[in-house]
C-alpha cells in the first residue's frame, strides 16, 4: 500500500515501489503500481534502472514526463485506463518495448507521436478505447508488430499501415465507423461493428474460400478502401470471434465510460 497521499493523488515513494516488484516467471521484474489512485507519474521510478516491466494500469495519470524515455530497460510498459491525453516524444527511446498498452484513455491522433515509429521490437500495442482516427505514418517501420489492438476508436477506414506491418497476425477494430469501400450507399453510410483482420496464412481452406467471394471484395476497387489494403482472403468478418488476448482491457465495457468503469472496479 502507498505510504501516503498528497492532495492530487497517492504518493509513491521509493521504498513502496521497491517493494511491488515481483518476478515473473520468465525471469524478469515486474513493478506493479495498478489502480492506486495515482495522479502523477512517480519520479522514484527513475531510480529503479533493473525494472524490465512496469504496471501503472487503473490509475489517473494525466500526462506522462519527457523523462519517461530514460527507462531504456523497459520491454513491457502498461499503461491502460489512465486519463492520458498524448504521449512524449522520448517514448521512442524505450527501442526495447515488446508490449505497449496505451488503452481505455483519452488519446487523440495528434497526441501519438512519430516517434512510436522507432520502437521496432514491439510485438503487441493496444491502442483501443481512445479517440483515435489515424495512426503516425512512420508506424510502418514496426516490422514486428504482431498484435494490434485500435478497437473503439473513430476510424472510417483502416490505416494504411496495415498494408505494409506483415508480420500482424491480430487486429481488432471492433466498434469502429468503418465505412464500406465498396457497395450500394446505404452500405457506405453504415458503419461495420465487428472486423478482424487476419493473414491468408492464418486461415483453413473454407474460410478462405468464403473471404475471396465476401461481397467486400468484389472487383478490386483503386480507391484507396479496405479492398485495396488487402486482398481477398486477408480479412474477414466472423462475429464467433471476440476477444484477443493481449488486447483487451480487463473487465472492460466499451459502452460505459472511463469514470464510470473505475468506479466499478473501486467499488468491487
Amino acid at each position: 500500500m502507498p505510504k501516503g497521499k498528497e492532495g492530487k493523488g497517492t504518493k509513491v515513494d521509493l521504498k513502496t515501489a521497491r517493494k511491488a516488484i515481483r518476478m515473473t516467471p520468465d525471469g524478469h521484474r515486474r513493478l506493479t503500481l495498478s489502480n492506486m489512485g495515482i495522479t502523477i507519474f512517480p519520479k522514484c521510478l527513475f531510480k529503479l534502472t533493473n525494472v524490465d516491466e512496469l504496471d501503472l494500469s487503473r490509475n489517473q495519470i494525466k500526462t506522462l514526463p519527457e523523462s519517461i524515455g530514460k527507462l531504456l530497460s523497459l520491454r513491457w510498459l502498461d499503461l491502460h485506463s489512465n486519463k492520458l491525453e498524448s504521449v512524449p516524444e522520448s517514448i521512442g527511446n524505450l527501442d526495447a518495448l515488446t508490449h505497449l498498452n496505451l488503452s481505455n484513455n483519452y488519446l487523440t491522433s495528434a497526441g501519438l507521436p512519430a516517434a512510436l515509429g522507432f520502437l521496432t521490437c514491439l510485438r503487441s500495442l493496444n491502442l483501443g478505447m481512445n479517440q483515435l482516427d489515424t495512426l503516425p505514418p512512420t508506424m510502418v517501420a514496426l516490422d514486428g508488430l504482431q498484435e494490434l489492438g485500435l478497437f473503439d476508436n473513430r476510424f472510417v477506414k483502416l490505416p494504411e499501415c496495415l498494408n505494409v506491418l506483415r508480420n500482424l497476425t491480430k487486429v481488432n477494430m471492433k466498434r469502429n465507423p468503418l465505412k464500406f469501400a465498396q457497395g450500394d450507399t446505404k452500405e457506405k453510410s453504415e458503419p461495420v461493428e465487428e472486423i478482424f483482420l487476419v493473414h491468408e496464412g492464418t486461415l483453413c481452406r473454407p474460410c478462405l474460400k468464403r473471404c475471396k467471394h465476401w461481397k467486400m471484395f468484389a472487383g478490386g476497387g483503386g480507391d484507396g478502401g479496405a479492398g485495396d489494403m488487402f486482398g481477398a482472403g486477408d480479412m474477414f468478418e466472423d462475429k464467433r470471434i471476440r476477444t484477443y488476448t493481449g488486447l483487451m482491457v480487463p473487465k472492460s465495457v466499451a459502452a460505459v465510460n472511463q469514470d464510470v468503469w473505475r468506479i466499478r472496479e473501486t467499488v468491487k
